[in-house]
């Protein structure tokens, strides 16, 4: 049980920084920052195959939001699949 819960709480708190990231993507800010140069360290290997996968539409990436649901997906069937043991 306990690596269940270590699982789902780091892939949960996972989950808000990709959200966060998305949400600073719609707002200025400013890049040279640390906190956002970490927040940027920390998500972008998760989010460069989907970005390499999806494109911009019309000037929008949507690339972190997919990311962000297949994150979802991924904790809740590892979770599971962690429950059955």
């Amino acid at each position: 049980m306990l690596m269940v819960n270590f699982v789902n709480g780091a892939l949960t708190l996972y989950g808000y920084l990709l959200l966060a990231r998305i949400l600073i993507s719609w707002v200025g800010v400013n890049y040279s920052n640390p906190w956002i140069r970490l927040l940027c360290r920390l998500t972008d290997p998760f989010l460069e195959p989907f970005r390499a996968l999806i494109p911009p539409l019309s000037g929008i990436d949507f690339s972190p939001l997919v990311a962000f649901f297949v994150l979802n997906m991924l904790r809740s069937v590892l979770v599971r699949f962690l429950l059955h043991f």
